[in-house]
C-alpha cells in the first residue's frame, strides 16, 4: 500500500510505472457551471496551477498543508475564476503568510490543512464569495453525498484542466476506512473518506469536499495506483477538528 499527497504525485508522475490502469484529475467529472462554486480559488506557483483552495473569509483561504510545506515558494491565489485561461472575471492576490497546522507527511496525524493569509482582503461579488465551514463537533453522516471540484489534470501525464470540473462522491463509514487503509494512514477523528463515480486527484489537492452548502473536507491524499480508488477511497482533513485552531488564528490577527 502506498500512500501520497497529491501534489507530491505530480511532481513523481514521469518517474513512476504504474501497474494498473488509473484515472486522474477531477475522473469521470464535468465542468462545473461556470462561477457556480464562487468560493474555489487557484493556488499558483510561477503563474501555474498547483493546488486549490477555497474562501472562507474575505482575508483567509483553507487549502492542505502539503501544497507549501516541503516546497516552501512564493504562491498567488486566483480568485473569481473559471478558466484560468481567462482572466477576465478573475484576479490574482499575493500571499502574506502561510500557516499550515503541524503537518506530518507520513503520520496518521498528519494535519493536513493550512490558512492563506492573503495581502489585501478580496471584493465579493457573484464571482468571488465565501463558504460556510461546520459547527464544531458537527460531522457529515456517513453515506452523504457531496461533491469536490478542482483544475487537476485529467489524463496521465496530462496538463491541469484550465476549466473547472466538478464530480459527486459519497462519504463512507470510518470503520472501513479504516479497515482499507489501515490505522497508520487513516484517523478518523481528523478524518474523512469518500468514493463516487467522480473524485479527486492531482491538482486538486486544498480543495474542498462541499456536502450541502458547507466545505467539510480538504482534498489530502489518495492511493498512488489510482485515484478515486473504491479498494483505497480518497481522504480529506476534516474540517470540524480544526475549527478551534482556525477561528483563534483569524480571531488573533483580527
Amino acid at each position: 500500500m502506498i500512500i501520497i499527497s497529491l501534489l507530491l504525485l505530480a511532481s513523481l508522475l514521469p518517474h513512476l510505472t504504474f501497474t494498473a490502469r488509473v484515472n486522474v484529475g477531477i475522473v469521470n467529472g464535468t465542468e462545473a457551471i461556470p462561477h457556480s462554486r464562487p468560493y474555489m480559488v487557484s493556488l499558483q506557483k510561477y503563474d501555474q496551477h498547483i493546488c486549490g483552495g477555497f474562501l472562507i473569509s474575505d482575508e483567509f483561504v483553507l487549502t492542505a498543508a502539503h501544497c507549501w510545506t516541503g516546497y516552501p515558494d512564493i504562491l498567488t491565489v486566483v480568485v473569481g475564476a473559471h478558466d484560468l485561461k481567462n482572466s477576465k472575471d478573475s484576479y490574482r492576490v499575493e500571499v502574506k503568510s502561510y500557516i499550515p497546522h503541524q503537518y506530518c507527511p507520513f503520520c496518521s496525524d498528519r494535519n493536513d490543512i493550512m490558512l492563506l493569509r492573503l495581502q489585501k482582503k478580496v471584493k465579493l461579488n457573484n464571482n468571488v464569495t465565501l463558504i460556510s465551514l461546520p459547527k464544531e463537533c458537527e460531522d457529515v453522516k456517513m453515506n452523504t453525498l457531496c461533491s469536490v471540484a478542482g483544475w487537476g489534470i485529467k489524463e496521465m501525464n496530462g496538463r491541469t484542466s484550465s476549466r473547472l470540473m466538478e464530480a459527486n462522491t459519497t462519504t463512507i463509514k470510518n470503520k472501513v476506512c479504516k479497515c482499507k487503509w489501515g490505522s497508520e494512514y487513516f484517523q478518523a477523528s481528523q478524518m474523512i473518506c469518500a468514493h463516487g463515480d467522480g473524485g479527486s486527484c492531482i491538482g486538486d489537492s486544498g480543495g474542498p469536499l462541499v456536502c450541502g452548502n458547507t466545505a467539510v473536507g480538504v482534498t489530502s491524499f489518495v492511493d498512488i495506483t489510482g485515484c478515486n480508488s473504491p479498494q483505497l477511497p480518497n481522504v480529506y482533513t476534516k474540517i470540524s477538528a480544526y475549527l478551534p485552531w482556525i477561528h483563534q488564528i483569524i480571531r488573533n490577527i483580527k
